[in-house]
């Protein structure tokens, strides 16, 4: 029979496969590779920490039979310690920013560990911060270990023992460039090390958000005030231990926006479904293999799946919200069901049967100055509180007529796929226009709705 013992003998041996429609885009003629850690078993890079991080405790009497496990993450690693701790029988305590996705979140939990969020605004050494309240539980807690995975040597130790050589056997020695982000350090610095021992001619690229500290700290040694960014799981705000400078020969800034887009584009040309991390490190291995010949070989990390961010960036209502989604992808349905950062509401109307007195009253109740005439589903016209006060200003009477009697032309009408550009258009000339599904009305998008989006 042929079996793993258990599921952490998965862990590592991850593939590499070539990226092919991005690059003839891009003109691109070197070799870009993706190194494919979302196929371990906790589907990302940080299982391989993980059970490198608790094997050190275990040999050291650190950890102990019935101990718990407490750690700061963003929450890859603590899924890649957690597995670890499923297997070999301990507790885990793991501390996330609000930041995180709720994916990881409930991953945590489905895995047996417990879970305590902090505010992600929170600032490095303030009780709030997530790295300090997990040190804080640790030193409450038992017979507790903290990895301090910014720190511990295990990490990097784990990519220079088994990424690094991962690598280097899978390219036959021919990779030129290593694209990796800069988190913990870990990865970068221990794949890093291995791959210029083998070949001091191979470049180190680190991919960091802006808003991190690590481009300017590795430029001129200074750390700059760090600046908020949506990616998760990369970047800092502080220099780490195990992030070796020395080790990496150029950071590549890549904003949010190019983040998601890559990993998008990985997911939907490619196959690669991933995590905006890796949307960071495609971004930024696109960028170094702009100038490069066809003898290049550039590997860059796929950190981790895009299960874990599917109401996140790979929800287009997420990226509309955060002002990222690319404008051709913006529809008629997607405006109004998420206009106002709220769930989709019922549409409000008015029948052609009913008063203007009733017409007036539902604009007055739901805060609205216009309203579609609907009858059994179709739009038959529309009514505006300018012009009935303009009309009951004459005649006063007319708060009993039947809106059908003095109400105005209907507004537009689009298809729930209509194009942002065309609603655009339309309501240069209309003060709305109404979304049809299945012949039926079932929504409005006004002018006010479309102020904020791009494009």
């Amino acid at each position: 029979m042929k079996f793993y013992n258990n599921v952490l003998e998965l862990i590592g041996r991850t593939p590499l496969v070539r990226v092919n429609h991005i690059t003839r885009q891009h003109k691109i003629k070197a070799t870009i590779l993706a190194k494919m850690e979302s196929l371990n078993p906790g589907y990302s890079v940080k299982d391989r920490i993980g059970v490198s991080m608790i094997d050190w405790a275990e040999r050291e009497g650190v950890l102990k039979k019935g101990g718990t496990i407490i750690e700061a993450t963003s929450g890859n690693t603590g899924i890649g310690l957690a597995l670890t701790a499923a297997v070999r029988g301990y507790k885990c305590i793991f501390v996330l920013t609000d930041k995180v996705s709720i994916e990881k979140n409930r991953y945590l939990k489905a895995l047996g560990a417990d879970v305590v969020v902090c505010p992600a605004a929170a600032k490095p050494g303030t009780p709030d911060h997530y790295v300090e309240t997990a040190k804080r539980i640790a030193h409450e807690t038992p017979s507790s270990f903290y990895p301090d995975q910014y720190n511990h040597p295990a990490n990097p130790a784990a990519h220079y023992a088994t990424t690094g050589p991962e690598i280097w056997e899978a390219t036959d020695g021919r990779i030129t460039h290593f694209v990796a982000g800069i988190g913990t350090g870990g990865t970068i610095s221990g794949t890093g090390r291995y791959l210029k021992e083998k070949n001091p001619a191979i470049k180190v690229i680190g991919a960091d958000p802006y808003g991190s500290i690590f481009k300017t700290y590795k430029e001129s040694g200074r750390v700059p005030e760090p600046l908020p960014y949506l990616v998760e799981g990369i970047g800092q705000s502080l220099p780490v231990g195990n992030a070796d400078m020395k080790a990496i020969d150029e950071v590549i800034n890549v904003s949010d926006r190019d983040s998601f887009e890559y990993a998008r584009q990985l997911s939907r040309r490619e196959g690669i479904f991933c995590g905006g991390s890796t949307g960071t490190n495609f971004a930024a291995a696109l960028k170094v293999a702009e100038t490069l010949d066809e003898n290049a070989v550039v590997v860059f990390i796929v950190c981790d799946t895009g299960e874990h961010y599917l109401t996140k960036f790979h929800s287009d209502e997420w990226l509309k919200e955060k002002l990222l989604l690319e404008p051709q992808r913006i529809t008629a349905s997607l405006i109004a069901e998420t206009k106002n950062g709220s769930s989709p509401a019922e549409l409000v109307f008015v029948r052609p049967d009913e008063t203007v007195s009733e017409a007036l009253a539902k604009m007055n109740g739901h805060g609205v100055t216009q309203l579609p005439v609907i009858e059994e589903g179709r739009s038959v016209g529309s009514v505006r509180e300018s012009g009935l006060l303009t009309k009951l200003l004459a005649d006063r009477g007319l708060l009993e007529a039947k809106v059908g009697d003095i109400m105005d032309k209907s507004f537009p009408v689009v298809e729930m796929d209509t194009s942002l550009n065309e609603i655009k258009s339309k309501l240069q000339r209309n003060p709305a226009v109404l979304i049809e599904d299945f012949k039926r009305i079932t929504g409005i998008i006004t002018r006010a709705d479309v102020l904020d989006l791009p494009g």
